[in-house]
């Protein structure tokens, strides 16, 4: 009754609580029982040889009656417990002079208590005057010692709701990061997107002013096609690569239909490769790379290799093409956005367990990344 009482005096305290709040008092309490009966449990075993001696020859129900003070101090730790809780907004001078003088007040009821019950089982009622010399010594002592075990009481309290405090923080964190890496990686996705679209638009644009209109209108409806299933994907989701190597087969279809027989794809994918999961639309960019800088400046047919395998614990694909310009584009005067974009995503997502390599050819140039193979 009395925890009930304290409990709903602590509930409707008005505050603006965070969502962790109704967490801790949820458990709190719990912990806060468990930790009481364990203290006030074990103190009841450092006394028993003491108990046992002071009730020799007086069998179990003498010893049980002075046990009767420990489940009475154990039910004293509730208010000690709710004033605990109702002080942790507190500065810290205030709430520990607070919280003394409350460990003082529940250690002098208790001893008060020990007096009064020890008298009447001891029948010393009509000669209480008589022993308050001696019972007033033994209540000092007896405080002092009440006061260093609610005490620890106390410090319990305030190690388990600190401990609970920080794994709630911990997590609410780790939620934060989460949901910024999931931003994070959702901007580098669709930064690809306005560039590809670009570049597309503008060759259907030279294509209806050289009237090249069946081949306009083909590649708008690839183009349409492409983007609803662009759309329609998670971001930040983990396709298996020959999912993601479908949809670069649709794009490069869109591009094939502006290089015509100057571009010719080839994809190789390993039947244990197929269905590791990657970042969705990640192999997007070193496409477009090798078509803007291997194939759109060559004369001559170029041919782009998607290669899929596995080493090991690792996927590795490559992204190759053999165009005689060069496909790395700060060399050739581009900015690089596509390169530095797929190594963020992959840093975003598996940190220094992926990698993405670069080199140039004699023809041609590859791109070749490397991530852990999870299925």
């Amino acid at each position: 009754m009395l925890q009930a009482d304290w409990m709903s005096l602590i509930a409707s305290r008005p505050s603006a609580e965070s969502p962790v709040q109704p967490i801790l008092h949820e458990a709190g309490w719990r912990e806060a029982i468990s930790l009481t009966v364990a203290l006030w449990s074990f103190v009841a075993l450092i006394y028993l040889p003491i108990f046992l001696e002071r009730h020799a020859g007086e069998g179990w129900t003498s010893v049980a009656l002075d046990e009767v003070t420990l489940i009475v101090s154990m039910v004293l730790a509730l208010p000690l417990f709710a004033i605990f809780r109702a002080t942790r907004d507190w500065n810290l001078v205030p709430r520990t002079l607070t919280l003394a003088a409350a460990v003082l007040a529940v250690s002098i009821v208790q001893v008060t208590f020990d007096l009064i019950y020890t008298g009447f089982i001891a029948n010393r009622i009509d000669t209480a005057w008589e022993n308050l010399p001696t019972d007033l010594s033994r209540a000092y002592r007896a405080t002092f010692n009440y006061v260093c075990v609610f005490g620890v009481n106390v410090a319990l309290f305030h190690l388990v709701s600190s401990r609970r405090h920080d794994v709630l923080q911990a997590q609410e964190l780790a939620r934060a990061l989460s949901a910024a890496q999931h931003a994070q990686l959702a901007a580098l996705r669709y930064q690809l997107n306005p560039h590809f679209l670009f570049n597309t638009l503008n060759a259907i644009s030279a294509m209806i002013v050289t009237r090249r209109n069946e081949e306009a209108e083909l590649m708008t409806d690839k183009l349409s096609s492409f983007l609803r299933a662009s759309l329609a994907s998670d971001p930040t989701e983990l396709v298996p690569l020959d999912q993601e190597l479908t949809l670069i087969d649709d794009y490069l279809e869109i591009e094939s239909i502006r290089f015509g027989d100057r571009l010719h794809v080839e994809i190789d994918c390993a039947s244990d490769a197929c269905h590791v999961p990657i970042p969705s639309f990640l192999l997007q960019p070193l496409i477009e790379n090798a078509i803007k800088y291997g194939v759109a400046p060559s004369l001559d047919p170029v041919v782009i290799r998607v290669i899929g395998r596995r080493d090991g614990e690792e996927l590795v694909v490559t992204v190759e093409d053999d165009g005689r310009a060069s496909g790395n584009a700060t060399a050739t005067g581009g900015t690089g956005v596509g390169l530095q974009n797929v190594r963020q995503r992959l840093s975003a997502l598996y940190g220094e367990t992926a990698s993405l390599v670069t080199a140039a050819r004699d023809p041609g140039y590859a791109a070749t990344i490397r991530l852990p193979a999870r299925t």
